[in-house]
């Protein structure tokens, strides 16, 4: 039954993938493994539209792992700006120092040898050599998740993410290596644009003839995921505010700001005091005589 589900699946979405898929950046033939690697960073809990520029810009600044690798991290954290979780700008950093030392600058492309990298998980390994280099491996993330939810176990929602995941989307993955790699990207089109969270446009998605969850009526299961905590009046608002005033404020790593010049106005001192030494223990902020800057090396 699944050999048969998997086929369906990929008869439907391949073709309709070829036709609707966005026009994204990483996307474009020749893209390369570094920008892959650097979008996928990126879009980590972060909307495409607000990484596209950002991507761009940071591409054309360091086209290479070396390039970036040339330069002290608190130029990664300053070209981040406000993507959020600047943690990635500096674990890319580090993978651009890894990559170059270990690799001769080139973005491996087994599994293993990029799962060894700083900052870079199971999703974020198999997307590059996936996407990169089109080798056949399941990539799983939330929407592929909720895709298959609906489609094959008719839940409205995934539950909590697990090692299954992967074992269950490689089970619905073509045997070619291409058309492994376009299903993968079809699946998290389908549940990006389609098979929504909140809103999802049933009667334009290509497998709603055999969705299980269309076909039991749609019914409504809990959604067991953890929830984000609310960004406005967070500490990590105030980290964000404090990385943005030492990015503001300085113009190289070498200069910095006196602590008690760092968004001295914050209406709760107590969490302002915290994100510092938050940042601190996190690498991205360091102090000298009581002078903040952003990490030099």
């Amino acid at each position: 039954m699944r050999s048969a589900l998997r086929s369906d699946l990929a008869e439907r979405l391949l073709p309709w993938y070829a036709r609707e898929k966005r026009d994204l950046p990483w996307r474009a033939a020749g893209f390369g493994a570094w920008g892959v690697l650097v979008s996928e960073f990126m879009l980590q809990q972060t909307p495409v539209n607000r990484v596209i520029p950002r991507l761009e810009a940071w591409l054309a600044r360091w086209p290479t792992p070396t390039a970036l690798a040339a330069d002290p991290p608190a130029e990664a954290v300053r070209q981040w700006a406000n993507l959020g979780y600047p943690r990635r700008a500096l674990w890319l950093h580090r993978a651009a120092v890894e990559i170059r030392d270990r690799h001769d600058g080139v973005v491996p492309r087994d599994v293993d040898a990029l799962l060894a990298l700083t900052g870079i998980g199971d999703y974020t390994a198999r997307a590059v050599a996936v996407f990169a280099y089109e080798d056949r491996h399941p990539v799983v993330d939330t929407n592929t998740r909720r895709v298959i939810a609906r489609a094959v176990h008719g839940r409205a929602q995934p539950g909590p993410p697990h090692r299954r995941d992967l074992q269950e989307m490689d089970a619905l993955l073509p045997a070619d290596d291409a058309e492994a790699a376009v299903m993968n990207a079809a699946m998290m089109e389908l549940g990006a644009v389609v098979c929504t969270a909140r809103s999802p446009r049933c009667d334009a998605c290509p497998v709603r003839d055999t969705c299980a969850w269309v076909q039991a009526g749609k019914p409504e299961t809990p959604d067991l995921r953890r929830r984000q905590a609310r960004y406005e009046g967070s500490d990590r608002q105030a980290r964000g505010a404090v990385l943005r005033a030492l990015r503001d404020a300085t113009s190289s790593p070498a200069t910095g700001l006196p602590q008690e010049a760092v968004i001295p106005d914050w209406p709760d001192a107590l969490q302002r005091d915290r994100a510092i030494l938050s940042l601190l223990d996190d690498g991205l902020v360091e102090v000298d005589d009581g002078v903040l800057h952003l990490p030099r090396a």
